[in-house]
């Protein structure tokens, strides 16, 4: 059995669409990764990697309401799944793992 691996955007994409736990929709996630990473991301961007992940069975989609404000137009909602939430664990402690092995004088300047 082939594990899923992640690239950075995705991880990230997973992260913020963990963080926003329950309203996660393209809009404000490209919201969220602009306030807090600074970056500019494309609303295409975004719809390519959560169509992906959604693929790889890490995130799942569900219309919400629909509202005023959206013109009675409906929200795709996304959350995490259990596999996504397995991923997201599993590279959290890889990561962990290699920043705890980097000798302390290698950042030594």
């Amino acid at each position: 059995m082939s594990q899923k691996t992640l690239g950075e955007f995705e991880e990230v994409v997973l992260l913020i669409v963990a963080i926003l736990d329950g309203d996660a929709y393209s809009v404000g996630i490209i919201a969220e990764i602009e306030e807090r990473l600074e970056r500019s991301v494309s609303l295409g961007a975004i719809q390519t990697v959560l169509k992906r992940l959604e693929k790889k069975g890490l995130l799942k989609s569900a219309f919400g309401e629909a509202t005023n404000e959206r013109g009675g137009k409906r929200k795709r909602l996304y959350e995490v799944t259990a596999e996504g939430r397995k991923i997201m664990d599993r590279t959290r402690m890889q990561r962990n793992s290699l920043w705890e092995a980097v000798p302390r004088f290698s950042f030594n300047f």
